[in-house]
C-alpha cells in the first residue's frame, strides 16, 4: 500500500495567528506534535474535515461557583473553606517584595466545549490538564459546571508561583493550552480538535465601532432600518474594505481553500480506500466552507435586503409584527 500522500500547505493551513515562539509558558507545538499520533498531518486533516468539536479556552473576569476542586481532589464545599483558601494566597502575594500594589491574586480560565460533550470525560481531561499545565508552578482550583448548554470549566489559578515568578500568559500560551485541553480530551475518548478560524474558513474579525452599533441596533430585526444613516455605514464600510487586513484574511483563506483541494485530489487518487475516503470528506468540507465575507460586508448585504423588504412593503425578515 502507499504511504500517505501529503501535499506541502498543511502547516500554513492549521498555523495559528500568533506566534508560537512568544509562548512563555509552555513547550513549543512541534514537540507535542511529534510525540503524539493523533497530531500527526492526517489525523488532523481526519478531525478538521469531520468538524469535531472545537474547545475554548479563555481568560474571563468571572470566577466558578461551589464547590470548588483542587490538585489534590480536595473538595471546598462552604464560603468559610474558600474564604480561607484565598486568606492563604493574598498572604503569599502579599509577602512578595515585588508585587504590585494593584496586581492581580488570581487569574481565571474558562475551559469549554459544545452541547453534547460527556460531562465525566470532560471533567477527568479538565482535571488533568490543569494539573499537567499548572500542577507544579501555580496553586489552583476548579469548579466544573453542567448548568448550562455547554459544559466549562472555571479555573481559577493565583499567579504568584511557587518559585516566585508570576503568571503572564500571552496569547501563543492560549494556544497552546487549546492544543493541550483538546489532547487531554482526546486521551479520554472525547473527539476534540484546536484549529484557528482560518482553517475553518472564518475570516471574520472585530468590527469597527459604528458597525458594532449598527449589528447591536438591527439584532433580532429591531430597530428601523430606514432611520439609518446609510452615508456613515457605507463609510466605515469602505474604509474598512481598505484595511491591510482585509486583503492578507482574503488571500489566506484563498491559500488554505486552495491547500485542502489539493490534498483532497492527492487522496482520491490513492489506492487505499481510508486515505479516498478522507479525500472525499476534505473535498465537501471546502465545498459546505462559509463564503469569504468580512462581517461590515455582511452588515451591509442584510441592511439591503431590509432595505429592499421595506421599499416592495414587505416584512423584512427577522423582525416581528407591530401590535
Amino acid at each position: 500500500m502507499a504511504d500517505f500522500v501529503q501535499v506541502r500547505g498543511f502547516e500554513e493551513a492549521v498555523r495559528p495567528p500568533v506566534r508560537q515562539r512568544r509562548a512563555r509558558l509552555t513547550d513549543p507545538p512541534g514537540q507535542i506534535a511529534r510525540s503524539r499520533p493523533d497530531m500527526t498531518p492526517r489525523a488532523r486533516l481526519d478531525r478538521i474535515a469531520r468538524r469535531v468539536p472545537e474547545v475554548m479556552v479563555k481568560i474571563t473576569g468571572r470566577t466558578g461557583k461551589l464547590p470548588l476542586e483542587g490538585p489534590d481532589g480536595e473538595r471546598l464545599q462552604s464560603r468559610a473553606e474558600v474564604g480561607r483558601l484565598v486568606g492563604d494566597w493574598m498572604a503569599e502575594v502579599e509577602a512578595d517584595p515585588r508585587r504590585r500594589r494593584d496586581s492581580a491574586v488570581t487569574l481565571s480560565i474558562v475551559l469549554s466545549m459544545p452541547p453534547g460533550t460527556d460531562p465525566f470525560r470532560m471533567h477527568d481531561a479538565s482535571r488533568v490538564f490543569a494539573g499537567q499545565t499548572f500542577g507544579d508552578s501555580h496553586p489552583y482550583v476548579f469548579a466544573f459546571h453542567t448548568d448550562e448548554r455547554h459544559p466549562h470549566v472555571h479555573l481559577t489559578v493565583r499567579t504568584l508561583g511557587h518559585d516566585g515568578h508570576k503568571l503572564n500568559p500571552r496569547k501563543a500560551d492560549l494556544e497552546q493550552w487549546r492544543q493541550a485541553f483538546a489532547a487531554a480530551l482526546r486521551d479520554r475518548g472525547v473527539e476534540a480538535e484546536a484549529t484557528p478560524r482560518r482553517t475553518r474558513g472564518v475570516v471574520r474579525k472585530a468590527e469597527q465601532g459604528v458597525l458594532r452599533r449598527i449589528r447591536s441596533r438591527f439584532s433580532q430585526g429591531q430597530g428601523e432600518p430606514l432611520n439609518v444613516d446609510v452615508a456613515a455605514v457605507r463609510d466605515a464600510l469602505d474604509k474598512a474594505r481598505k484595511t491591510p487586513w482585509v486583503e492578507a484574511g482574503r488571500a489566506r483563506q484563498s491559500d488554505v481553500r486552495r491547500y485542502f483541494a489539493a490534498q483532497a485530489l492527492a487522496l482520491s487518487r490513492s489506492d487505499r480506500g481510508e486515505d479516498r475516503e478522507l479525500g472525499a470528506a476534505l473535498a465537501a468540507f471546502v465545498k459546505d466552507m462559509p463564503s469569504v465575507r468580512t462581517r461590515g460586508e455582511a452588515i451591509s448585504a442584510k441592511i439591503d435586503l431590509r432595505r429592499q423588504h421595506e421599499e416592495n412593503g414587505k416584512r423584512p425578515p427577522g423582525r416581528s409584527r407591530q401590535r
